[in-house]
């Protein structure tokens, strides 16, 4: 059965893309060990729902999310869908945002890719380093290769929402991608950021509805850096849902595709059945009543998160 998922402009870049898109960050077994049946299987049925824009980087698996990517796409029409990928983080620690590795960058996602331009690329992770550099030298880097015709669109991603007024008061930024910080239980990306964004034509992304299972019914994975009180209720606030005959992750799906001025949001999974599962949901009205009960389960922990990156760019 397809559903036909709502799509959006993404800022003033004309592009238009779905309100909920692929991440492919699972491709690069960076949550558990995927077959390649499972991973060529999961951008076949993401492309077949609807999901056509899709969301890499050689972070993710250390270039095998883009090499598996890659081969799905082989055979698929390059106008059918839009890619995004990113640049500068490459491993836990190894940062590179110069000019030169920008360009190198670019053309290995390419060749990896098996593509001839890529639609978006975000500087990765940016938090992590002092991030005049990406103003002064990472993002002409990329203003300079997309006169070239291999990059469409140039933005930044990270999670703090300090970074994104950082760059975009000193750069010209087409769109930015927030993560984990637009769910039921953190909306800091909306309270502080959209807003700003929107009156700047700058496109705003969102991933990480489920806020890294936080807001699931699967086991909370070891690394999860939320506080205790926050995995406390969102436990709480699934065991309501599941009392009602609905899954905490249809809700908190829905609740990340409703925010308008938000044009996409990416959820990943190497599983096509949690794909469909999704596309279905995104099509479904959402329960208003659950939704007022949860989020009061929700309140006394709402945007509370984490700490990432450098402390002066929190």
């Amino acid at each position: 059965m397809t559903h036909t998922i709502e799509r959006r402009t993404l800022g003033k870049t004309g592009l238009t893309v779905p309100v909920l898109s692929f991440g492919a960050s699972s491709l690069g077994q960076e949550f558990r060990r995927v077959t390649l049946d499972e991973a060529l299987a999961s951008v076949r049925v993401a492309l077949e729902c609807g999901l056509n824009f899709i969301d890499t980087s050689p972070f993710y698996g250390r270039g095998m999310s883009e090499v598996l990517l890659g081969l799905a796409l082989r055979d698929v029409p390059r106008d059918s869908y839009t890619l995004c990928t990113k640049l500068g983080r490459y491993d836990l620690t190894h940062f590179d945002f110069s000019a030169r590795r920008v360009a190198e960058s670019v053309d290995v996602s390419l060749h990896r890719l098996g593509v001839d331009h890529l639609d978006i690329v975000l500087c990765h992770d940016i938090e992590f380093v002092p991030m005049q550099q990406i103003v002064d030298e990472t993002i002409p880097a990329l203003r300079r290769i997309q006169k070239s015709g291999k990059v469409r669109l140039v933005g930044i991603s990270g999670y703090p929402q300090k970074i994104f007024r950082f760059v975009c008061d000193q750069a010209d930024v087409d769109c930015v991608l927030s993560y984990n910080q637009y769910t039921l239980q953190n909306t800091r990306f909306a309270d502080e950021t959209t807003a700003y964004l929107k009156a700047k034509g700058i496109g705003a992304m969102n991933a990480g509805p489920f806020s890294a299972r936080l807001l699931t019914n699967a086991p909370l994975p070891g690394w999860l850096k939320e506080p205790e009180e926050v995995k406390a209720a969102a436990r709480q606030a699934a065991a309501h849902c599941a009392s009602r005959g609905v899954d905490i992750a249809q809700l908190a799906l829905q609740f990340s595709l409703a925010n308008p001025d938000i044009a996409t949001t990416i959820a990943g999974s190497a599983n096509p059945e949690n794909i469909r599962q999704w596309a279905q949901w995104a099509a479904e009205p959402i329960d208003e009543q659950l939704l007022r009960e949860v989020r009061a389960i929700l309140a006394p922990v709402k945007n509370l998160g984490h700490l990432e990156g450098l402390p002066e760019n929190n």
